[in-house]
């Protein structure tokens, strides 16, 4: 009651006439009502209106997910239409806010004055969180890497585990977690990008004979090619070029293998413990005591 009171004190014109001032607060608000009052409900209903126009365009992006156009991802799609979202609904209320705080009144020339001073403030102390985020947004757009897939960056290596616009975060094959800043990634080399390379290294004695050996390679090869087992995995028929190396009597060979991403490894190991199966049924002499097959994994190289 004493603040009722007091307010209706300070309120209250020099000449004591409460009616006058009711009456005055009376117009105004009639007037708020059949002028303000219907621009403001327009300003509301349009931007419920542009919102729910652009959750629309939104789900259309997102059905381009289900075609499956050329050159697309699934991953790339998702965050296209997250970013339009999360930019498009805070213009669209940003700018209905501005509508609607002018219609009740309100001097905006200090308040934007005021959001430009703490804007430039918050740029400067936010750099590094605004590289990420731009940095971030062309990696997913670019489908540079995606969910999954093997990458080394910023001088770690590991499966993407996940990512967003500001981070990305790895798990390498110690299983420790990385999380790099988006903004740290300058290199990306993805060695899980439609195809992998296997690049085997055989080492047999140098007295074998070359061609019996790149024979038996290449039936051991054509065997793991047609298993049912693998052929999914592998993508094109493995080669054995011929000899790589010689030297220290011993002859090293060869071969070349494309996979589907992350499928090197199992046809990797068909193919050293088929090799070694072949060697010792055909008596094959290996250059020395533990040291027969060496493996040099190289995803993404061509084939010389």
């Amino acid at each position: 009651m004493n603040c009722i009171v007091l307010l209706c004190l300070l309120v209250l014109p020099e000449d004591g006439n409460l009616p006058e001032l009711l009456r005055d607060w009376r117009d105004d608000t009639m007037l708020f009502l059949r002028h303000d009052l219907p621009k403001l409900v327009v300003v509301i209903l349009g931007a419920i209106l542009l919102t729910r126009l652009l959750r629309v365009v939104i789900r259309k992006i997102a059905g381009l997910e289900e075609r499956k156009l050329p050159g697309l991802r699934a991953q790339q799609i998702r965050t296209l239409a997250s970013v339009i979202n999360g930019v498009g609904v805070f213009i669209i209320f940003f700018v209905a806010s501005l509508q609607a705080l002018s219609l009740l009144g309100f001097n905006l020339g200090p308040l934007l004055a005021s959001a430009g001073i703490a804007g430039l403030a918050i740029g400067f102390g936010a750099q590094t969180l605004v590289k990420d985020v731009i940095n971030g947004f062309f990696i997913l757009f670019e489908d540079q890497y995606n969910i999954g897939d093997t990458v080394r960056l910023a001088g770690v290596k590991g499966v993407v585990e996940a990512m967003s616009l500001r981070r990305t975060i790895l798990r390498d094959d110690d299983g420790t977690l990385h999380t790099v800043a988006n903004s740290d990634i300058v290199v990306v080399s993805n060695m899980t990008r439609d195809w992998s390379q296997v690049t085997l290294r055989i080492t047999t004695a140098y007295s074998e004979a070359s061609d019996r050996i790149i024979s038996l390679l290449q039936q051991v090869g054509n065997e793991v090619r047609h298993d049912p087992a693998f052929a999914d995995d592998i993508v094109s028929d493995i080669q054995v070029p011929g000899i790589e190396r010689i030297g220290n009597h011993e002859a090293e060979y060869l071969m070349l293998v494309k996979t589907r991403p992350n499928r090197q490894y199992g046809v990797s190991r068909e193919l050293r413990r088929r090799i070694k199966e072949s060697f010792d049924k055909n008596k094959v002499q290996t250059a020395g005591p533990g040291k027969v097959y060496v493996m040099d994994s190289s995803p993404g190289a061509q084939a010389s």
